[in-house]
């Protein structure tokens, strides 16, 4: 039998909806999530897969778990027999993330100089949002360009789907790109302070210089040049 991976203690608690159980620690937590989220706990077929292991044997840890991530700490068992914990983020909702490239009619990309809290920096990149309950990956999509540029889409675009850290973050953003018209007021709230519009091939050299940092927008001019859609281009 593997031995047991100690576990820490913590004064963490559970989410409400499991308030009823009787053990109210991390362990118990990260418990009934294999319960009712086993998709999460999933290994795929074959060889080389990271093992999750399960209780009795140990059990993982629910670290932090909000309206919007869920952190979890799971025990487990590397190809070459190692055990060690790994740290994974995954988003409470079952709606994705979505990100919008917005264009104008000419081809000019619109960029947003955002400050992002994890890496303390300002970043030039496309729109992104979290799921919304109840709407549609275009609606959102549609809804991120009105809410944070008081613009319109003529058109939606779809350009697949990206993981931007799957060593940390389990979900994937639904990739887009859009017709605007015209940027309005910026959105309140969203920590952008500016916008720059810039030629699709002055933008991708943002990314090829390092300007732009951000994989989602990388991806999204990528992808969006591979669909033709660059510098007024139009995907059929």
């Amino acid at each position: 039998m593997i031995p047991a991976v100690p576990l820490p203690r913590s004064l963490l608690t559970l989410p409400v909806e499991v308030g009823g159980l009787v053990d109210h620690t991390p362990e118990s937590a990260y418990a009934h999530l294999r319960d009712t989220r086993p998709t999460w706990f999933l290994t795929p077929p074959g060889g080389g897969a990271i093992d999750i292991m399960r209780w009795p044997t140990t059990e993982g840890q629910v670290v932090h778990r909000d309206e919007e991530r869920v952190v979890l700490e799971d025990p487990v068992v590397l190809p070459d027999g190692q055990q060690v914990r790994r740290l994974r983020i995954l988003a409470a909702r079952s709606e994705a993330p979505v990100a919008v490239l917005p264009l104008l009619a000419n081809g000019e990309v619109v960029l947003v100089d955002r400050f992002r809290h994890a890496a303390r920096t300002w970043q030039w990149e496309i729109l992104k949002g979290a799921g919304v309950a109840g709407v549609s990956n275009v609606q959102n999509a549609a809804g991120q360009l009105k809410d944070l540029l008081a613009a319109s889409a003529s058109e939606v675009i779809g350009l697949g789907r990206v993981h931007p850290d799957p060593a940390l973050v389990a979900e994937a953003v639904a990739l887009y790109a859009a017709r605007i018209d015209a940027v309005g007021e910026l959105g309140h709230g969203a920590g952008i302070r500016r916008v720059r519009v810039v030629a699709f091939a002055e933008a991708e050299q943002m990314a090829l210089t390092g300007q732009i940092t951000d994989a989602v927008t990388i991806t999204s001019l990528f992808r969006a040049r591979q669909a033709g859609l660059g510098d007024g281009g139009a995907a059929r």
